[in-house]
């Protein structure tokens, strides 16, 4: 008998993702969307252009990757969040190819939001499988997003979400991105920006602004534009950064247990995958789980995991 098969579809603002889950193994591609050099980032009309021309590539390369034939499944991020009125225009480009796709070959389609995929893949990668079906914490955290959930399950969404805390301006991966193009690095910064930081060795002092479980990101730009002005070394100019971002993980992580009670922590997202952040949080923070680099920024993984679930298979 042949194992089943679930194609999973991503089209976020910056990368063209497609995943397959088969016999609990996850195969992946994915492909940036190109930013000319200088901005920080794109337009929802150019980024809709880009997948439209990447997704059949993407698609193509992971059919020789694993063995795509007799999908039962397919599922696709059709919004950014799961909460009514989110939308976003370049998420219709996977979401128009996966009912296209489940029209033709008369299989189930089944909608997911981005976010929904970022925290499984996150469960999925590090290993936490029970993840899915306790009351948890994540964070996800990246150009588009910094915000604060508690997750539940639920039979029919699989994972029910409720925002706690968020970024009341900037988000963390919007600030690394700005203050890596300053510095003369390619969009996006975040692995560039992480290579001069780890440059640094001197002590950093910051002071996050946390308003209850919301933060506040957008001053840290100007910290930056001044140190820079000021001569500031472009590697503690990163360190910077990523102890600012650090902190205001951990202290909204504390308000939230004084609100909310104590829970297991999930961090997803681009920004997640910063290794000075995570190596800081979990020594500071216990029961705190991480999704593995390649499934912690934008990615399908999750989604072809959920299409899995979705479908009444155990992962």
């Amino acid at each position: 008998m042949s194992e089943r098969v679930y194609l999973g579809i991503d089209t976020s603002n910056y990368t063209t993702s497609a995943a397959v889950f088969s016999d609990g193994n996850i195969v992946q591609e994915k492909k940036l969307l190109p930013v000319e050099k200088g901005k920080c980032g794109l337009r929802q009309s150019d980024a809709v252009f880009h997948h439209t021309a990447q997704l059949p590539q993407i698609i193509e390369k992971l059919s020789e990757l694993a063995d795509m034939n007799g999908i039962s499944a397919v599922g696709a991020s059709f919004t950014p969040r799961s909460v009514k009125g989110s939308y976003m225009p370049c998420f219709t480009v996977g979401s128009g190819f996966a009912r296209c796709l489940a029209e033709v070959m008369n299989i189930p389609v089944y909608a997911f939001s981005h976010q929904q995929g970022h925290i499984a893949a996150a469960v999925y990668s590090c290993g936490e499988r029970s993840l899915l079906e306790k009351k948890h914490l994540a964070f996800h955290v990246s150009g588009g997003t910094t915000e604060a959930i508690i997750v539940t399950h639920s039979e029919s969404d699989i994972i029910n979400t409720e925002l706690v805390g968020r970024t009341l301006d900037l988000n963390a991966g919007q600030l690394i991105d700005r203050v890596g193009v300053m510095l003369g690095l390619e969009f996006p910064c975040g692995a560039e920006l992480e290579k001069l930081a780890l440059g640094f060795s001197g002590k950093i002092k910051t002071k996050p602004t946390v308003k209850e479980c919301d933060c506040c990101i957008s001053g840290v730009q100007n910290i930056c534009e001044n140190m820079y002005k000021q001569g500031t070394p472009n590697e503690e100019i990163a360190a910077y950064v990523f102890e600012y971002v650090e902190k205001t993980l951990l202290l909204m992580t504390e308000n939230i247990f004084g609100k909310y009670g104590k829970m297991p922590v999930l961090f997803s997202g681009g920004v997640m995958s910063n290794r000075i952040i995570r190596k800081n949080i979990t020594e500071k923070l216990g029961n705190a789980y991480f999704a593995k680099p390649e499934f912690s920024s934008d990615n399908a993984a999750g989604i072809a995991v959920l299409t899995a679930i979705k479908s009444g298979e155990c992962v």
